[in-house]
């Protein structure tokens, strides 16, 4: 039997945040039962399901070598202190227990492509709004038309204390600017609190670059309180700014691509492919 996984979320505070991680985890059980492998999951900070109650349910099943996997979009290169130092006080608890770490998800092609299937449904979203029912006044203006090339994108990350993972956003608004949105006007970059600039910064900036309508795409995993806070910011601004169409599109959400993607790092880790 294969070590099992142990998925490490950075915590939620908001019970839909919470659920989804959940089935998740749930979605991963499923497609690791196929090669013997247990599945569990669990938040840093205090909230359910508890990273140290996860550890010791496995524990209890057996397990004392384990892959552990943050689930974290900030960077490929390390793990998030945080992570290290909850699993610093597991093996304390358990001084059995040995864990091999994955590797972190970051700007995975693949997560890119996620974003990529977001924006586009945000996009198709504004093009049904478009259509005008049959019912219609005949004397109703229509819309204006929009070309995508006036249309914006800001990618929001969840914003850190940390330089170098703010830094990392940065570099995948690139990245996904040039490789899945080079038709777009720019894809700037946000940050939902804790540094500059905050979502209604990003959208004012893309306002000054001429666009006439702004897609906010979310750089986060799961539904919860972050993404309420996105997008509450981008309504916001787009209430005191009615000459802007600013639009938001979802988050990655628990689906089969982000799976593939925490597969491919626990066979990785297992393999001891180095990183």
């Amino acid at each position: 039997m294969k070590p099992p996984l142990l998925l490490i979320g950075q915590g939620s505070h908001d019970d839909n945040g919470s659920a989804e991680f959940g089935r998740f985890v749930h979605r991963l059980r499923c497609r690791l039962d196929q090669v013997a492998a247990d599945v569990s999951g669990g938040y840093v900070s205090k909230v359910t399901p508890r990273l140290s109650d996860s550890v010791a349910s496995l524990v209890a099943r057996g397990h004392h070598r384990m892959v552990a996997l943050s689930l974290s979009l900030a960077g490929e290169t390390r793990i998030d202190a945080d992570v290290l130092a909850a699993m610093a006080r597991e093996h304390v608890r358990h001084p059995t227990l040995a864990c091999d770490y994955g590797r972190p998800l970051g700007a995975d092609p693949r997560v890119l492509a996620l974003l990529a299937e977001r924006l586009a449904d945000a996009a198709a979203e504004v093009a049904s709004l478009r259509l005008v029912p049959a019912a219609a006044a005949p004397f109703d203006d229509e819309p204006e038309r929009i070309e995508v090339g006036e249309t914006a994108v800001v990618l929001v990350g969840d914003g850190s204390t940390s330089p170098d993972t703010n830094a990392d956003v940065h570099r995948v608004s690139r990245l996904f600017w040039e490789t899945h949105a080079p038709e777009y006007m720019t894809v700037e970059t946000a940050f939902v609190s804790l540094t500059p600039p905050g979502v209604p910064g990003g959208i004012e900036r893309c306002r000054r670059l001429g666009a006439k309508r702004v897609i906010v795409v979310p750089y986060l995993l799961f539904a919860g309180g972050a993404l309420d806070r996105v997008w509450a910011q981008a309504m916001a601004y787009a209430a005191g700014h009615p000459d802007l169409d600013v639009r938001c599109a979802d988050v990655i959400g628990d689906c089969e691509g982000l799976a593939d993607v925490v597969v491919e790092r626990y066979e990785e880790a297992l393999s001891g492919i180095a990183w």
